[in-house]
């Protein structure tokens, strides 16, 4: 049985050969081998098929060879974006288009004829400064705007469209001895069997990308920031995968899919969306290797291939890194404001063993002062692998284990994955059975594959129906032992399939409407997802901010809470790696997502420890997991040294909470990423387009966690010949436009304010995030080289939706002019009071204090107390006790 196979793994640490050939290659793929093989497409576009709307414009494409006939939609908006949609004028039945993924209808600009020829015709919408050109014969689509080309569609004609047909008057449904007819209708891979119901379906595009030669995103991969060429290795594959333990440097698709892919030089960064949820294959190709000089302009050529659906292309103009992001966002959604505990610490296991296990790990925190929010239970508390039950000798009363946690406004999190077992005394098991809620196999009986219970069914959340039904067991009444602070993990919802092809679901199995799950595998857990945020937000009537992590994901997973980047093992290596593929989700909208700390599986040593949890501390989602099979690794089993450390991570973790908090603000409502690569603070500094190994936290903080062993001096980039940056350790100033060499200690990590910002923090970190308040905010002001800084704070009460539906929020903005510290709204619609107060500011790169400091409040200025260290240009203003809603100024 398959579950043995991933015990035999978990014990040894890593997968096997005999795991990972159970994963296909690129020459595995016959639609990708297809469409690669295959000489060039002649499509033509017929001018008199022409139609313009006030929606966009529309025509007909036809292939020279096989008279196949395509329809071509082509549309764009006000801020931007270019959508070109095509698919069958006349299938033999619906093809598959993606739902539930895209926010709502988007706002369309009519487009007009700039200028006709006889064989193109120039189209323009807004204010003139787009312009398409649609070329006949063959079809071409070139994109520009103010005259400069930016995207060319089909510029190779490799635009690939095999038309659905129907198997009763097909002649092709064998291979017949025509080695290409193979995998037409039937294809096989080790011991499966793939059935097509409508044959071959695959679609295919290419485009070229002028000017540009480094391009970033198609996450998940376990694989550099930059794309790299693929000419002569595999493709970016996506289609999500449980792959334990996964290989680094791949492009083997993981456990989820974002089809984007952002490319950036220094006058501009555009983007490209393929709305398509069925296995895709990405091909990069450079026309010059990054940072070559070379006469001829570079470009990047990308060729998308799909197993099925339609071709749906959006093209994101920019111009620069945050437009592209805005634009993304507005087709897919921003990233979910989180309720405030879940950007605490998360401690986690597979398994905690029972209520006392779990009682004594939350009082360990408190013994060791170390900070954090929510612990985790894994699939062993449940009832033998019953998800919604829980294993009544081990925990045998889980409100009253939640209860307790409350008391320390501390929550829970449990595990509820979407394979259910077969299990007829099961009451929740009969009922999804009886209302129709599985998955079907070909035959249309009851799909049952093997998962952690052994054999299961799977449930089919692409059916709404479903997904309210399933809503539904989230409810305090369904299920028995949850309170309000219960939160929820989905995992294994690529979906995993022990006994699968690729241990994951056959591409024949059948969801609600008919439709082969190969149209929209990747949308599996993106819709398991969205079922467990309604069934959260449902039970606090659409109150509280739900919060879930999720294990797949696809675009739009932003709008529903967090993702992790799965099974990874505990080596350097993969601490190193996890900064790109978390940077690489930032970058396509999967902004809250984070790496298990320390490791899944294997047992990190003590200062790999340390520096994962360093690492950690600065990464959106902050959680400590490991495997059934690993030792115990609560941070205070490793000596007092490494607990030290580590309680220093989390600790200033904590204190920086404003200011995350602060940025996942700006991400919900302007889809600003809370990290992001240097060249997006940095966009014509051509030296950051590729490095991987820092990063910027929002625009202020620029940070390199150390992720090698027995290091002493780490090289730091500071980008920017006209900024400064200030060590935050020292308060050291450096210029910018240079490599600078660090000291380290194990103690050490490297994090660097920018001149010109405001920092908030609290100036404690307490016991969890609703200790918070007790500690006042200090305001650690840079300033740049004209003294100037800038910067704001977004209070709320964390956990509702009334910042929303009541404008129950407070956004401030401080202002460093000419000695002159500000606080003022930075919205007027917020109404929320908060008793939180400014009680230090701190003033860094103070050259000389000519006065001594005073606060003006209203008409009257009174001292302050205060210390200027000249040497360090340091000047620590204390005791303010300001209001952080009401407006103040500080004249030094």
């Amino acid at each position: 049985m398959e579950v043995n196979v991933v015990s035999i793994e978990l014990e040894s640490g890593v997968p096997g050969d005999a795991f990972k050939e159970k994963f296909k290659k690129n020459h595995d793929i016959t639609f990708y081998r297809r469409q690669r093989d295959k000489a060039v497409s002649q499509y033509f576009a017929s001018l008199e098929t022409l139609l313009l709307t006030d929606r966009g414009a529309s025509l007909e494409l036809c292939e020279r060879d096989s008279q196949n006939r395509l329809s071509l939609q082509i549309r764009a908006t006000q801020n931007g974006t270019v959508r070109v949609s095509i698919d069958e004028l006349q299938p033999v039945k619906q093809r598959y288009h993606v739902s539930d993924v895209l926010v709502g209808e988007m706002r369309y600009e009519p487009l007009r004829v700039h200028s006709k020829r006889e064989d193109c015709v120039c189209l323009t919408w807004g204010l003139g400064q787009y312009q398409l050109l649609v070329s006949f014969s063959p079809f071409k689509l070139e994109i520009s705007c103010d005259g400069e080309e930016i995207v060319t569609l089909n510029p190779e004609n490799k635009l690939y469209f095999e038309t659905l047909q129907d198997p009763t008057r097909s002649s092709s449904n064998s291979c017949q001895g025509d080695e290409n007819q193979c995998g037409l209708w039937k294809e096989t891979f080790r011991q499966f069997e793939d059935i097509k119901a409508n044959g071959p379906s695959s679609v295919g595009m290419d485009l070229s990308l002028h000017g540009f030669n480094h391009t970033y995103g198609l996450p998940e991969h376990a694989d550099t920031l930059v794309l790299k060429d693929t000419s002569v290795s595999e493709a970016y594959r996506l289609y999500n995968l449980d792959v334990f333990g996964y290989d680094i440097n791949s492009r083997l698709g993981l456990y989820g899919s974002v089809p984007v892919l952002i490319a950036h030089k220094p006058e501009r960064t555009a983007g490209v969306f393929w709305l398509n949820a069925s296995e895709t294959l990405v091909d990069v190709k450079y026309s010059s290797e990054p940072n070559e000089n070379e006469d001829e302009p570079p470009q990047t050529d990308v060729r998308w291939i799909s197993e099925s659906g339609t071709i749906d292309c959006f093209i994101l103009l920019g111009p620069t890194a945050a437009q592209v992001f805005s634009q993304y966002a507005q087709l897919t959604g921003y990233q979910a404001l989180p309720p405030l505990f879940s950007l605490g610490y998360h401690q986690c296991r597979w398994n905690y063993k029972d209520e006392a296990d779990v009682k004594a790990v939350d009082a360990g925190f408190d013994s060791h002062c170390i900070p954090y929010d929510v612990i985790w239970l894994d699939i062993e508390h449940t009832n033998g692998k019953r998800y919604f039950t829980w294993d009544s000798k081990l925990f045998p009363n889980p409100a009253e284990l939640q209860r307790h946690l409350q008391k320390k406004n501390r929550k829970l999190v449990v595990i509820s994955d979407p394979h259910i077992k077969i299990d007829p005394d099961w009451s929740l098991y009969c009922e999804a059975k009886d209302g129709g809620h599985f998955v079907k196999n070909r035959e249309g009986t009851v799909y049952k594959g093997t998962c952690w219970p052994g054999e299961s069914s799977y449930l089919d959340f692409s059916s709404s129906k479903t997904r309210s039904w399933y809503a539904r067991q989230f409810s305090l009444s369904k299920y028995e032992g949850s309170t309000e602070s219960l939160f929820v993990w989905n995992d294994m919802n690529e979906p995993s399939v022990f006994n699968g092809p690729e241990q994951t679901m056959p591409k024949d199995a059948v969801h609600f409407g008919g439709w082969e799950h190969r149209e929209l595998h990747n949308l599996y857990g993106f819709y398991q997802h969205m079922a467990t945020f309604e069934g959260l937000l449902t039970r606090s009537d659409g109150t509280e901010r739900p919060f879930i992590l999720s294990r797949s994901f696809f675009a739009g997973s932003q709008r529903l809470g967090a993702i992790w980047t799965g099974d990874n093992v505990a080596t350097w290596e993969y601490l190193k790696i996890s900064i790109p593929m978390l940077l690489s989700l930032s970058l396509t909208g999967i902004q809250f997502c984070g790496a298990d700390v320390g490791g899944f599986v294997q047992d990190p040593d003590p200062e790999l420890l340390v520096r994962w949890y360093q690492a950690g501390a600065l990464q959106p989602f902050f959680r400590g997991h490991s495997a059934i099979v690993t030792k115990r690794r609560e941070p205070w089993l490793f000596g007092v040294e490494v607990t030290s450390a580590i309680r220093s991570a989390v600790q200033d973790r904590y204190c920086l909470l404003p200011y995350w908090y602060t940025l996942f603000h700006q991400a919900h409502m302007s889809a600003l990423p809370p990290i992001r690569p240097l060249w997006v603070e940095f966009p014509s500094d051509s030296s950051t387009f590729a490095v991987e190994n820092q990063y910027m936290i929002g625009s202020a903080l620029l940070v390199c966690p150390v992720t090698d062993p027995g290091v002493t001096e780490v090289r730091v980039l500071l980008p920017g010949s006209d900024e400064l940056w200030y060590d935050t350790n020292t308060s050291e100033v450096h210029k910018g436009a240079r490599t600078l060499d660090l000291p380290v200690t194990l103690n050490t990590v490297p994090v660097f304010q920018r001149g010109g910002t405001v920092v908030p923090r609290r100036a404690g970190s307490g016991s969890c995030t609703a200790d918070l308040q007790q500690h006042p905010i200090t305001l650690t002001v840079a300033l740049d080289t004209k003294g100037n800084a800038d910067g704001s704070v977004y209070l709320d009460d964390g956990h509702s939706f009334s910042y929303r539906d009541l404008m129950q929020f407070c956004l401030r903005r401080f202002s460093m002019r000419v000695g002159r510290l500000v606080s003022s709204r930075a919205d007027d619609k917020g109404s929320f009071v908060s008793d939180d107060k400014v009680e230090s500011v701190v003033i860094l790169g103070l050259n000389s204090l000519k006065r001594k400091p005073k606060l003006k409040s209203g008409a009257a200025k009174t001292p302050v107390m205060y210390e200027f260290d000249v040497k360090r240009g340091v000047l620590t203003l204390t005791g303010l006790g300001l209001e952080i809603h009401k407006d103040w100024e500080i004249i030094i």
